[in-house]
């Protein structure tokens, strides 16, 4: 079983940036795709950002590309959020994903999921 645990979430100011972390336990999390997803109040769960099992290959939402990056770190069994020049409209639950095989941004694609940190961006 795979267990997901994000962190990292808080309140910024428009601008401002912020990292969400998400970390794994897993002995077999080299062999994962990971992405980050979010889900903002009356929302359905949107994809933000993928990365491969190697880190060589990411997939970004149009929403995240040119402000956010996504980063994995295989020793440590951890994948990162970066994001920066945040607005608004990026307020939202942030979740972790894992699945294997190939990079996704369909959400039924993911078999697992972490329980989301809240990002809150005042304007």
């Amino acid at each position: 079983q795979v267990q997901l645990v994000e962190s990292g979430g808080g309140l910024v100011q428009a601008g401002g940036s912020l990292r969400v972390s998400c970390t794994t336990s897993g002995r077999t999390f080299t062999t994962y795709i990971m992405a980050w997803f979010r889900q903002a109040p009356g929302k359905e769960r949107e994809f933000v950002a993928a990365i491969s099992a190697t880190g060589d290959s990411t997939y970004y939402a149009d929403s995240a590309k040119g402000r956010f990056t996504i980063s994995r770190d295989n020793a440590k069994n951890a994948v990162y959020l970066q994001m920066n020049s945040l607005i608004p409209e990026d307020t939202a639950i942030y979740y972790c994903a894992a699945r294997f095989f190939s990079l996704s941004k369909n959400a039924e694609n993911y078999a697992y999921w972490g329980q989301g940190t809240q990002v809150t961006v005042s304007s």
